[in-house]
């Protein structure tokens, strides 16, 4: 008889705001011989501007040395300190007064860990030699290291349990967002009902697009209003709207910048958009064909944005029953940047049980 998955939370200590991380090099030898047996490990980031990679484009990167170059590219795009809505504090009603005084400034964190595609929650195969990355854009604050977490589950097969579709009300905006926690659309307890019929004690939850929901995606981030009504609505329209000039000066406000300066930063993006290319081997290939002609598109064209995200379930330690694994400010979030035909976005919601 197979044992039964294996589920294990792990500190993290960043060195840097930017730090990559192999987390099976962190493993000591309790877990690398706890998790042996297990062929596959699933693993869930807590947060909502450290987290993963998809498995198949890590590997690419990884065998061009290029995850950090990559992460370049995102951090030219979203430079520091650039006038992001989110970091003004005062205008935060979800902080109270104490909060404002270490509350992070990092809008753009938020916006690279949504545009570079990280995600909360992934799969990997249980191998000693293939790393699998945690990638963290904010973990120093004030000159500390954040207190980061993950959880890792080692299990032998997944198995589909059950298959729904559910609807998504959206706005007319051309640009909107959506909280899929938000009480008022009823979504998160559709979910966990369906966890709670089928008895899944460890699982996941997958939310995909249906097929023909065009100009749209899927994440895992903070539903922080100014973030996400005002900060990412601009990058879609704009992705050179906080882009950094010659790397320290911020484009606030481009109509108000001069030619030569916006020329400076499509210069400094593109170059750095260029290596990305070079260490993903693309090379005069459609697809950088396509990516040239990315300053006349909207972001969402470029950003690696997914159509499909995934909730971790688990007993709770607690009480025993079966809940969503999350951290404090975490949502799934539907975006979008095109209104659809009519007023709703379906998905398809896929439950697995880990086993």
């Amino acid at each position: 008889m197979l044992p039964e998955p294996l589920d294990l939370t792990l500190e993290l200590t960043p060195r840097a705001r930017l730090d990559v991380v192999d987390l099976r090099a962190l493993f000591g030898a309790e877990h690398r011989d706890a998790l042996a047996p297990y062929p596959r490990c699933v693993y869930w980031s807590f947060h909502t501007t450290a987290g993963y990679l998809d498995r198949s484009f890590a590997t690419r990167l990884s065998r061009a040395h290029g995850i950090d170059r990559y992460l370049d590219t995102f951090r030219t795009i979203f430079p520091e300190s650039a006038g992001y809505q989110h970091d003004q504090l005062d205008r935060r009603g979800d902080l109270d007064p104490d909060q404002r005084k270490v509350e992070p400034r990092n809008g753009d964190s938020h916006l690279a860990y949504i545009a570079a595609g990280l995600r909360a929650c992934v799969t990997y195969p249980n191998r000693a030699d293939e790393p699998v990355c945690f990638v963290d854009l904010d973990g120093v604050h004030a000159g500390r290291p954040r207190r980061r977490q993950t959880r890792v589950i080692g299990y032998h097969a997944e198995e589909e349990v059950a298959r729904v579709r559910i609807e998504v009300p959206v706005s007319t905006h051309p640009i909107d967002s959506v909280n899929l926690k938000d009480r008022r659309f009823g979504i998160y307890a559709q979910l966990t009902e369906l966890v709670a019929r089928y008895g899944v004690d460890r699982g996941r939850v997958r939310l995909a697009l249906a097929e023909g929901q065009r100009h749209a995606g899927l994440t895992v981030n903070e539903y922080e209003t100014l973030l996400m009504q005002h900060d990412l609505v601009e990058v879609l329209r704009n992705p050179l709207r906080f882009a950094a000039e010659t790397g320290r000066h911020i484009l606030a406000d481009p109509r108000t910048v001069p030619a030569k300066t916006l020329g400076y930063a499509k210069y400094d993006f593109v170059r750095v958009l260029n290596q990305t290319i070079d260490l993903l081997g693309l090379r005069d290939s459609p697809i950088e064909r396509a990516i040239a002609r990315v300053l006349a598109l909207p972001a969402a064209r470029f950003f690696r944005m997914r159509r499909t995200l995934s909730l971790l379930v688990s007993a709770s330690p607690v009480a025993g029953e079966p809940q969503f694994i999350e951290g404090e400010y975490q949502s799934p979030i539907l975006v979008q940047w095109q209104s659809p035909p009519r007023g709703a976005r379906l998905l398809d919601v896929t439950l697995t049980r880990l086993r």
